[in-house]
């Protein structure tokens, strides 16, 4: 069973109109209110909206929006962070949205040890759907957004979090790849020993039902064709649903090349915090910002009731 499009993740939030509260951090922008008058026109949620309180709705009135039932709270930009955070953890909003504002003030307001999102996770990860038509391909894609360089422990736990993004969307027994440069194993190239020591884990049933291989170049986790012409074959090349990256850097230069050279979808949200955060970049259009909010409307609606 392969992971679900964007479309069937949609089509889910349609049918469970689950209006939850969704503090949005930096609402003074396009897009980002475009795409929150959709969802909240399609029931899925009750913005509230953290920022210059005269800037969003002249927005909302230059793109002839109607701000409806949605919460202004007029905030200073160096205070939206904290006020939405402080709105997820009173229960007033069941998730956090990035909107218009930086990834450096957002995550010093969400990891703030007295009054942030944290939890005795290891590590938060940014986890990407992405889905490629063309070749009727959806995986995950892990850490894309926020673990620099992570250890042994920080990748396990990275992992885990991949495969509960999967879980939610209704894939328990999910095909995983741990990616470096070469699929050998290389004293010279030290992630490729890390891929290894993680698939001994799995081996001896720590991630099960998932299948763990690595480590195990792009080509050989996404195409069928590449492992056909190497003569190899496991459970997980050519059809990989999870690929976890050694680092920040080839994970972000993967994930960013797809998406401005091909035809794709996506979204991403933040895992190993107490709520999914809706979490991309202030360049992504409309349709990025409603997958964004489908995955993590999924992943809320698989942890239990939502608060509003």
């Amino acid at each position: 069973m392969p992971l679900p499009s964007f479309e069937a993740v949609m089509n889910d939030a349609d049918g469970r109109r689950q209006g939850a509260g969704v503090a949005v951090v930096g609402a003074h922008d396009p897009t980002v209110l475009e795409a929150l008058a959709e969802a909240a026109m399609r029931g899925w949620t009750r913005p509230i909206l953290f920022g210059p309180a005269a800037e969003i709705e002249a927005i909302a009135r230059g793109c002839r929006l109607s701000l409806g039932d949605m919460e202004i709270i007029d905030s200073p930009t160096d205070q939206m962070g904290p006020a939405a955070v402080s709105a997820v953890r009173s229960g007033h909003a069941s998730l956090l949205m990035k909107g218009r504002t930086g990834t450096p003030a957002l995550m010093k307001a969400v990891l703030d040890r007295e009054h942030g999102l944290r939890t005795d996770s290891r590590a938060v990860c940014q986890v990407v759907l992405m889905e490629i038509p063309r070749d009727d391909r959806r995986f995950l894609m892990a850490d894309t957004g926020v673990t620099i360089r992570p250890n042994r422990e920080k990748r396990v736990a990275i992992t885990r979090h991949a495969l509960e993004v999967a879980r939610a969307l209704g894939l328990r027994d999910s095909r995983l790849a741990l990616m470096a440069a070469s699929e050998t194993v290389n004293v010279a190239m030290p992630e490729t020993i890390a891929a290894s020591v993680i698939v001994d884990q799995a081996r001896a049933g720590e991630f099960a039902p998932a299948v763990v291989e690595g480590p195990m170049t792009f080509d050989l986790a996404y195409s069928p064709r590449a492992v056909a012409r190497k003569h190899l074959e496991d459970h997980v090349q050519g059809c990989s649903d999870i690929m976890i990256f050694p680092d920040l850097l080839s994970a972000n230069l993967t994930v960013k090349a797809i998406m401005y050279t091909a035809d794709c979808r996506f979204g991403g949200v933040l895992m190993g915090l107490s709520t999914p955060v809706v979490f991309m970049s202030r360049a992504d259009d409309v349709k990025t910002r409603i997958h964004s909010l489908a995955l993590a409307l999924a992943i809320l609606h698989d942890k239990g009731p939502t608060t509003t």
